[in-house]
């Protein structure tokens, strides 16, 4: 009975910690904004996070291999509402994918993408798409502002952009996937929900993203 005892224990435990981990994760993409725009002369041009449709941040994506490598991360997007009046409530992602390229050994980088047109956000709420190939993508320029542009970023639906133990530069990411965390979404929201109906529906954000809507109101607002 007590060994039945101590293995409910154990579960329960492993279940709340779980849960815990998306709440955590949520402050730590905080923090990893937060010190991005903190940085004008090396971050992401204001003008382009103004008229961005919609921010995905992924902290301490995962990337290793030798030669062929691969990423795995997870981190949050958010879109702006109706009318450009605000942040939806976030929505958690994975990104997934190979890489080729010369690399060796492991490294975590910190992961900001931003959407540019109307068309990449309704890609970004599909359950899963594929960068590049299902989506346009481009390295995009840091810096105070968005003069430099190449005429790939200009045209691009996604700019993305990495930060790698200090150095922040633009990142193209091609292959990589995304999808939904259906798993995720339930620690956050109490049930699964879709990424669609999170960030379309109106839903209240919840207390663990205070930080991070509070940081993305304050560094994009939107004035047209």
């Amino acid at each position: 009975m007590k060994s039945v005892i101590l293995v409910g224990l154990a579960l329960a435990t492993s279940v709340m910690a779980m849960d815990r981990e998306p709440a955590k994760r949520m402050n730590e993409a905080a923090a990893v904004f937060s010190e991005i725009m903190a940085t004008p002369d090396k971050g992401i041009p204001q003008e382009m996070l103004e008229n961005a449709h919609c921010i995905v941040i992924v902290p301490g994506l995962k990337t290793a291999g030798f030669i062929l490598g691969g990423k795995y991360g997870k981190g949050y997007l958010s879109c702006r509402r109706n009318g450009n009046n605000g942040w939806s409530a976030p929505a958690t992602v994975r990104i997934e994918g190979g890489s080729v390229g010369f690399q060796i050994g492991g490294s975590e980088t910190d992961l900001i993408m931003l959407v540019m047109n109307e068309r990449g956000a309704e890609k970004l709420l599909s359950s899963k798409f594929t960068l590049g190939a299902e989506g346009s993508v481009a390295a995009g320029p840091v810096g105070r502002t968005a003069t430099a542009q190449t005429d790939a970023q200009m045209h691009a639906e996604i700019l993305s952009w990495s930060r790698s133990q200090g150095l922040f530069a633009g990142l193209a990411l091609e292959g990589a996937t995304l999808r939904q965390d259906l798993d995720d979404n339930a620690a956050l929201y109490g049930r699964k929900l879709g990424n669609r109906d999170i960030v379309t529906s109106g839903r209240a954000a919840p207390r663990s993203a205070a930080r991070l809507m509070a940081l993305l109101n304050k560094y994009s607002r939107h004035e047209r």
